[in-house]
């Protein structure tokens, strides 16, 4: 006899379908069992062990967006790449320090050291005016130091540029290379002249300009006389104690200016004695 009706899907009996050993139309009618099993297979971030998920726990034909990815994209000097994209990403040179880091009007060479040098680069040093100078001449030494050669007749500070061949460049963040005139004696340098060993000595005053103090670096004054410095100029005063017999002491005074750049000049003071000092005649 032809079957009436409509035909029962076709669902796979299990052990437990069959436990009681009758098969009943509630067991094979319709898909409810299969659905529930499929529903209680869902994953859930409840069911992921620490939120973290392997490979094995994913089909090889499953498709995952990079975009669903918490770190999709990166970041590489400045630009942003995401996964499975390209980029060229260059290597910038950076500046460190430089040495000395004040010089003078004159022709001077700047050690500069930083990273990603190239040979041979461009260096530049840019007034804060805007004015541009080229260095007079560039050394490489290595992707960590140059030496650039500059004459800046311009007193102020600058910015230093380096510009790698392939069109890669730096500039210092602040205007870090100062440039000043060094101080320079007026006082012509040797003897002072000849001083009375038993009286108090006119003032003695040296100059340099852009000077803003002094000290003896060497040698010395005799005692009892008093070395005072001050900006431009800077003074010997009083009486020696010190000597007896005619003498001459030799020093050297050394001028400092607002940036640490100094100017040294050697002079000397001698010392006579009437007939009768330093000795006793009967």
């Amino acid at each position: 006899m032809a079957y009436v009706g409509a035909t029962p899907a076709k669902i796979p009996l299990t052990s437990s379908d069959l436990a009681d050993s009758i098969v009943t139309a509630s067991k094979i009618a319709t898909n409810a069992v299969e659905e529930a099993k499929v529903n209680a297979d869902a994953i859930t971030s409840a069911k992921i062990a620490a939120g973290a998920i392997v490979d094995s726990d994913i089909n090889a034909s499953a498709a995952i967006g990079n975009t669903k990815l918490a770190n999709y994209q990166i970041t590489i000097d400045g630009v942003t790449v995401a996964l499975g994209a390209s980029a060229t990403v260059v290597t910038k040179p950076t500046i460190t320090s430089l040495t000395p880091s004040v010089i003078p009007n004159t022709a001077t060479a700047v050690v500069i050291a930083g990273t990603n040098f190239t040979n041979m680069p461009s260096v530049e040093a840019i007034n804060s005016t805007g004015a541009i100078v080229v260095a007079d001449s560039i050394t490489y030494t290595s992707a960590a130091s140059i030496t650039a050669t500059f004459t800046l007749p311009v007193d102020g500070t600058y910015f230093i540029r380096i510009e790698n061949p392939d069109g890669v460049a730096v500039r210092t963040a602040t205007a870090a290379l100062t440039v000043s005139d060094a101080p320079e004696w007026v006082t012509a340098s040797g003897t002072l002249g000849t001083f009375s060993g038993d009286a108090a000595i006119a003032t003695q005053t040296l100059t340099a300009t852009d000077a803003t103090s002094f000290a003896i670096t060497s040698g010395g004054i005799a005692t009892g006389l008093t070395f005072t410095t001050g900006v431009g100029s800077c003074t010997i005063t009083g009486t020696q104690t010190e000597h007896s017999g005619a003498t001459t002491d030799n020093f050297t005074v050394t001028a400092t200016d607002a940036e640490g750049q100094t100017a040294a000049r050697a002079f000397s003071m001698s010392w006579s004695f009437s007939i009768g000092q330093g000795g006793q005649f009967n």
